[in-house]
């Protein structure tokens, strides 16, 4: 059986792919509710393997699945601890018999490429420690609508150095823009992937420990939870550390009067952002979080035809 593309990273898509996936979700978001949608999983069934919770990636894949003609399962780790029970070679065989495709979210990188290389069908990153892609490809169309154009401006990512950082990295070396990262020295993000998105030279990286200067003329300001899936036995420590880099309403006003604020959801309030902030005149949050539905049917999309 011939080996389909698979979406574990950004960079698994040129750059041109990633501009024509978006044009895609863009198009499709515009015909959510026209009664002509195309159906390419029609006739398919998807697994979703969660290992961890979730509210966004389950509902939003389902819900795509289902509106691009497909049905779907739901998988967790009681069903297929991958690697435990059975070799991840051996699991990646046996459901390409069964499945579509299939969206993994779960912990190690390492398992989902493993997933990837044995697998005769299209494997998506749902989320792993490493890496975001799907919240990445949402949060470019949502920058998109509302600036207008995916290069030429400047965002500031603001706390822990994590998947959702690690995969701004990544887009960087597709997509020119100027990325700062504001974080502690204890929690910075993978410094490979730094290295990889400078070499690129196709954007400024600038990592910085001071949020103000971070903040400054930019046109995007984003944020995540300080403690991830999995880390909140850190997360006394990792408040400590990044307490000054919280996004409130002075903060905010250091920006681009027309700043847009993201945050990939779900938010500590009162935390790494303020509800006046959240729920304030800049906040995109809940674009975001819808166009987390019309990415992914892209991507999807693009992966089977």
């Amino acid at each position: 059986m011939r080996k389909h593309h698979d979406f574990l990273a950004v960079t698994d898509f040129s750059r041109e792919q990633i501009i024509e996936t978006l044009a895609l979700a863009r198009e499709l978001k515009e015909r959510r509710h026209d009664n002509l949608e195309p159906t390419p999983l029609k006739g398919q069934t998807w697994g979703l393997i969660f290992h961890k919770p979730s509210l966004r990636t389950r509902i939003s894949f389902e819900v795509g699945i289902h509106e691009l003609g497909g049905s779907c399962i739901y998988i967790t780790d009681k069903e297929i601890e991958l690697g435990k029970r059975e070799t991840i070679a051996d699991a990646a065989r046996v459901l390409s018999r069964y499945l579509g495709g299939i969206m993994i979210r779960t912990f190690s990188h390492k398992d989902v490429e493993e997933l990837a290389q044995y697998a005769d069908i299209p494997i998506i990153n749902g989320l792993t420690d490493l890496l975001h892609p799907c919240q990445i490809m949402a949060d470019i169309l949502t920058i998109y609508e509302k600036l207008g154009r995916y290069e030429d401006f400047r965002i500031a990512y603001l706390g822990d150095g994590n998947n959702v950082t690690n995969s701004w990295l990544n887009l960087s070396s597709l997509l020119g823009f100027q990325l700062v990262v504001a974080t502690s020295p204890e929690t910075m993000p993978n410094a490979e992937l730094i290295k990889k998105a400078k070499a690129a030279g196709k954007s400024d990286i600038i990592i910085t420990g001071d949020p103000v200067e971070a903040v400054t003329g930019a046109h995007v300001i984003y944020t995540d939870v300080w403690a991830s899936m999995g880390q909140k036995e850190q997360a006394a420590k990792q408040a400590e550390r990044l307490r000054a880099f919280q996004i409130n309403t002075e903060l905010v006003h250091k920006a681009n009067p027309d700043c847009i604020v993201m945050h990939c959801l779900p938010a500590e309030r009162g935390k790494e952002i303020t509800d006046d902030v959240i729920d304030g005149p800049h906040s995109v949050v809940f674009d975001q979080a819808e166009n987390r539905l019309h990415a992914q049917k892209a991507i999807m999309t693009v992966l089977v035809e």
